[in-house]
C-alpha cells in the first residue's frame, strides 16, 4: 500500500504539473508570443551575403630571409629543392594567395545600395554580393567609416527587395528583436532575442552608442540587420562579447539612426565628418561626486582640455562636469561623444557644467574631429623626491622629460613610489604624474607636500593624474592625522 500511495501521489504531482504548464502555455498564447515568420518572408530577401577576396603577397621568399650559406655545402641545393622560387622570385611565401572573408549586409534602396560593416570588407580587392535569388554581383565600395565600423556598397541591379528602416531612438530594453545573417557561412539564419540595454560604450568606440542584445550573433552575422517586431531595421549587428570567440549571450548592434547619418555623408562626399569638443572625459563615481560637492554621480568629468580645441576656446576647465549638452541630459560620460559627433560643424551649442559646486552655462562652437586625436606618452623622469602622509613618493619633472611625457605647462609631479595608504587606496600608481589635487594645480614636489598637509581630513578630494597618455580623475580620502 505504501508503494501504491507513493505512485498515486506521484501521478497526482505529474498531473498537477501538466495542468500547471498547460496553463502557462495558454497564458503565453493569450499574451501573444512573437511569430517572426511573416517578417522573415517579407524582409529576408533584402538580406545579402558578402564575401571578399584579398591578395596576400610577400615581396621576398622564405629563402630571402635566411642568412648567407656557403656554396660548398649541400644546404643551398637542399633549400632550392624544398623551397623553390617562382618565376618572379616569390617562392614559398612569395606567391599571391587569395584570402576570403564572409559577412552579411542588407539592401537599403532598390537601385542597389547595400549597408554592411567596415570590418567585413576591409582590405578587400574584390567584394562579391550574393542575393537571395543566388545571383552574385561584384560590388563597388562607395565609402567606409572606421570609427562607426560601417561601409556603403553599390551593385548594378534594379528593383531589388529592400528593408524598412525604423527609429532606434524609440527602441526600449526588453523589446523583441530578430537578426538575419550568415553565421559561419550558413546563409539566411534567423535568430531572435531581446534588447538588453541601449547606449553601451565599447573600448575605442566612443562615437557609437551600441544596442546590446542577447540575440545569437556569430562570425558571419556582422553587417546583417537587426529587426524589431514591426519588421523595421533598428540596428546593424556588429560585435560580440566573448571569451571563447563564439556567442556568449552578449552582442552589440549599431543604431540605425547613427548608421543612416553615416550613409548620407558617404553618399554625398565619400567620407564622414564629426563634431569635436576637444576634451578627455570620464565617469563621475560616487566618491568623485562627493569630492566635487555633487548631490549624486552623473555627467561627464573633464580630465583634460586639449590645446587649440573648441573647448579651450569656450573656456572649459579641467574638473568641469558636463551635465547637459544642447539641452540633453548627460547621465554617463559615454552619452556625450555621440551627441557631439552628430552635431554639425561650426554650430554654437549651449553646454551646462558644474564647476566647483556651482552650475554654469558655456556656449561652444563645435569643431571638426581631427583624424589623429590620440595622446601618447612614454618614459619616466628623475628628480628630487618628496614623501608625505598619503603614502606616496613624488619627484619634480625635469624639463627634458616634459615632451616625452607630453605634459603641458610647468607643473605636475612624477610618482616614484606608492606605499600602503590613501594614495594606494585611491588607485594612484607608480609612473603616474599628479597634475592637480583638490582642484589646485601642483607646481612641484615641495608645493605638492604643502598642499597635502593642508588637505581636509576624512573627506574625498579629487586628484588628477596623467597615466599612459591619458588624464584621469581619482577620488582620494585623506586619513585623520594621528
Amino acid at each position: 500500500m505504501k508503494v501504491s500511495r507513493l505512485i498515486t501521489n506521484g501521478r497526482i504531482v505529474v498531473a498537477s504539473a501538466c495542468l500547471f504548464f498547460m496553463s502557462i502555455s495558454i497564458a503565453s498564447a493569450n499574451r501573444g508570443l512573437p511569430d517572426f515568420t511573416d517578417l522573415v518572408d517579407k524582409y529576408g530577401p533584402a538580406v545579402v551575403n558578402i564575401s571578399t577576396v584579398q591578395k596576400a603577397s610577400t615581396k621576398k621568399s622564405f629563402r630571402h630571409n635566411l642568412p648567407d650559406m656557403p656554396e660548398d655545402t649541400p644546404l643551398p641545393e637542399w633549400f632550392k629543392r624544398f623551397f623553390p622560387e617562382d618565376e618572379e622570385g616569390g617562392g614559398f611565401n612569395g606567391r599571391d594567395r587569395k584570402a576570403q572573408s564572409l559577412g552579411s549586409g542588407f539592401v537599403i534602396s532598390d537601385d542597389g545600395y547595400i549597408l554592411t560593416n567596415n570590418h567585413v570588407i576591409e582590405d578587400a580587392d574584390k567584394i562579391i554580393v550574393r542575393l537571395s535569388d543566388r545571383r552574385e554581383i561584384e560590388a563597388e565600395l562607395i565609402g567606409r567609416d572606421e570609427r562607426s565600423d560601417l561601409a556603403l556598397l553599390k551593385i548594378k541591379a534594379k528593383e531589388l527587395p529592400v528593408v524598412k528602416l525604423g527609429d532606434s531612438k524609440a527602441l526600449k530594453p526588453g523589446e523583441w528583436v530578430l537578426a538575419i545573417g550568415s553565421p559561419f557561412g550558413f546563409d539566411y539564419s534567423v535568430t531572435a532575442g531581446i534588447v538588453s540595454a541601449k547606449g553601451r560604450s565599447l573600448p575605442r568606440e566612443n562615437y557609437v552608442p551600441f544596442i546590446q542584445t542577447d540575440v545569437a550573433i556569430n562570425p558571419g552575422n556582422s553587417g546583417g540587420p537587426l529587426f524589431n517586431l514591426d519588421g523595421e531595421v533598428i540596428g546593424i549587428n556588429s560585435q560580440i562579447y566573448s571569451r571563447t570567440g563564439g556567442y556568449m549571450g552578449v552582442s552589440f548592434a549599431i543604431p540605425i539612426n547613427i548608421a543612416m547619418n553615416v550613409v548620407d555623408q558617404l553618399k554625398s562626399k565619400g567620407h564622414v565628418t564629426r563634431g569635436w569638443l576637444g576634451v578627455l572625459i570620464q565617469d563621475v563615481t560616487r566618491d568623485l561626486a562627493e569630492s566635487f560637492n555633487m548631490d549624486k554621480p552623473h555627467g561627464a568629468l573633464v580630465a583634460r582640455v586639449l590645446p587649440g580645441s573648441p573647448a579651450e576656446a569656450a573656456g572649459f576647465q579641467v574638473g568641469d562636469v558636463v551635465v547637459k549638452f544642447n539641452e540633453n541630459e548627460i547621465d554617463h560620460s559615454s552619452d556625450l561623444p555621440p551627441m557631439v559627433g552628430i552635431t554639425p560643424i561650426d554650430r554654437k551649442i549651449p553646454v551646462e557644467i558644474i564647476r566647483k559646486g556651482k552650475i554654469k552655462e558655456i556656449t561652444v562652437k563645435i569643431g571638426e574631429l581631427p583624424k589623429e586625436d590620440e595622446i601618447k606618452v612614454s618614459s619616466r623622469p628623475n628628480g628630487s623626491t618628496s614623501d608625505n602622509r598619503l603614502g606616496v613618493v613624488v619627484a619634480d619633472i625635469a624639463e627634458d622629460q616634459r615632451d616625452k611625457l607630453d605634459i603641458n605647462g610647468d607643473g605636475g609631479v612624477y610618482v616614484k613610489e606608492v606605499k600602503d595608504g590613501a594614495a594606494a587606496e585611491a588607485g594612484i600608481r607608480r609612473g603616474d604624474v599628479i597634475l592637480m589635487i583638490n582642484n589646485t594645480e601642483i607646481m612641484n614636489a615641495k608645493h605638492f607636500k604643502d598642499m597635502v598637509a593642508d588637505l581636509p581630513e576624512d573627506k574625498s578630494v579629487p586628484v588628477l593624474v596623467h597615466r599612459r597618455g591619458s588624464p584621469i580623475f581619482l577620488a582620494m580620502r585623506v586619513p585623520d592625522e594621528e
